[in-house]
């Protein structure tokens, strides 16, 4: 199945994607998206089955029943893709196609097509996973940010649900004081 993989780094190649060759029978495709800033797809060529995996987010912190459902419910509108969990709570996007869709003359059509689905998909879930599964460890990131003045950047798509009242961590922080240099 070495020429499912040759086809990857060729649709790589061409399209500017970096790819990380695995083995003979394997390659990551690493997808540059917006909201989730990569996504890096696996792709193993077997005999019987062409699998992809990506991780999307390591698991939650809080709010588990609300967040599986949500990845639950999420599967039935994936067609032919799905969240899955691995041992440790781990949250990956899963495709499984036959060697043969990669036989024909629009191999690369699929390919292209499959892995802009997981770039779609792992970009327009990430953000509400985190908000389902995170939230608290982000207002806490939030306030002890602000509290150092440094820079909220990373959390800016978050803002409207970290900078309000309803923040609890605000100002548990205390601030940093610049170190004297007659200090050292």
């Amino acid at each position: 199945m070495t020429e499912v993989i040759e086809l990857v780094r060729r649709w790589a190649d061409d399209n500017d994607v970096e790819v990380e060759s695995v083995s003979a029978d394997q390659a990551v495709v690493i997808l540059p998206g917006e909201k989730k800033l990569k996504t890096n797809v696996s792709i193993r060529a077997g005999a019987h089955a062409v699998d992809f995996q990506a991780f999307i987010v390591r698991k939650p912190d809080e709010n588990r029943e609300r967040f599986f459902q949500w990845l639950l419910q999420q599967n039935g509108r994936l067609g032919g893709l799905s969240f899955s969990v691995d041992g440790h709570d781990d949250i990956y996007l899963n495709a499984s196609l036959p060697p043969e869709a990669f036989s024909v003359d629009s191999a690369e059509d699929v390919l292209d097509a499959y892995l802009g689905r997981f770039l779609g998909i792992a970009d327009r879930s990430f953000n509400e996973l985190l908000v389902l599964g995170f939230l608290t460890s982000m207002k806490r990131e939030w306030a002890w940010r602000i509290a150092r003045g440094e820079s909220t950047r990373n959390l800016s798509a978050f803002e409207h649900l970290l900078s309000g009242d309803d923040n609890e961590f605000i100002g548990t922080f205390t601030e940093v004081e610049p170190q004297d240099a007659s200090d050292s």
